[in-house]
């Protein structure tokens, strides 16, 4: 499956969410069919199928899109990655950054392939310690690299929002695999990415 961008959305499903989303309203005690809320069952709708857009991609069809042989065996870090998801637990945004590594074997991909491989993944319903593993394996399965490392450092806003409240938490994740779990080749790369991790 190639990777494409949302323009237009499902009528079946946005007919779906629209219906769901008056109920949502009504439930929480609102009308519905006030001025004000009139076209906001749409929109969320359409918001939701492209805050999950990331079901309907292949991540690694996408890093097999712009594949290329070369004969380097040098770090290729793609840090500072915007990432923007919905907490499966509570559907509330988290977002952050995700610095991604590489050692190639043989294979490179496109860099911007890395960027919407953590797309891919952080558009659909997720907890940070499961997105970082799956940016990991689809770069590992798909380049057959060297090794692979993924940082991730997030802002829950389940956490800011409620619950506990706490407004100034960073939760970071990492995943290594390969000659990243060589502690000389992960301490250059949390070097090269100014990390507090240790």
């Amino acid at each position: 499956m190639a990777y494409k961008k949302i323009e237009q959305y499902d009528d079946k499903v946005t007919h779906g969410l629209i219906e769901n989303y008056k109920s949502v309203l009504s439930l929480l005690g609102e009308d519905p069919q006030r001025e004000g809320l009139l076209k906001t069952p749409e929109r969320v709708g359409k918001a939701m199928q492209f805050l999950t857009q990331g079901y309907t991609q292949d991540a690694e069809a996408i890093l097999n899109s712009a594949k290329f042989h070369e004969e380097v065996s040098e770090m290729i870090i793609v840090k500072d990655i915007e990432l923007y998801s919905l907490c499966e637990h509570h559907m509330l945004p988290f977002y952050g950054k995700a610095h991604v590594a590489y050692i190639p074997n043989g294979w490179i991909t496109g860099l911007s392939k890395i960027a919407r491989v953590v797309d891919v993944f952080s558009r659909r319903l997720q907890v940070q310690e499961r997105l970082t593993t799956e940016i990991l394996g689809a770069i590992r399965e798909s380049l057959q690299p060297l090794g692979v490392a993924v940082v991730i450092e997030a802002n829950h806003l389940c956490m800011m929002m409620r619950g506990v409240q706490k407004q100034n938490s960073t939760t970071t994740t990492s995943a290594f695999w390969g000659e990243f779990e060589k502690n000389e080749t992960r301490s250059e790369f949390i070097r090269l990415i100014g990390s507090k991790l240790h």
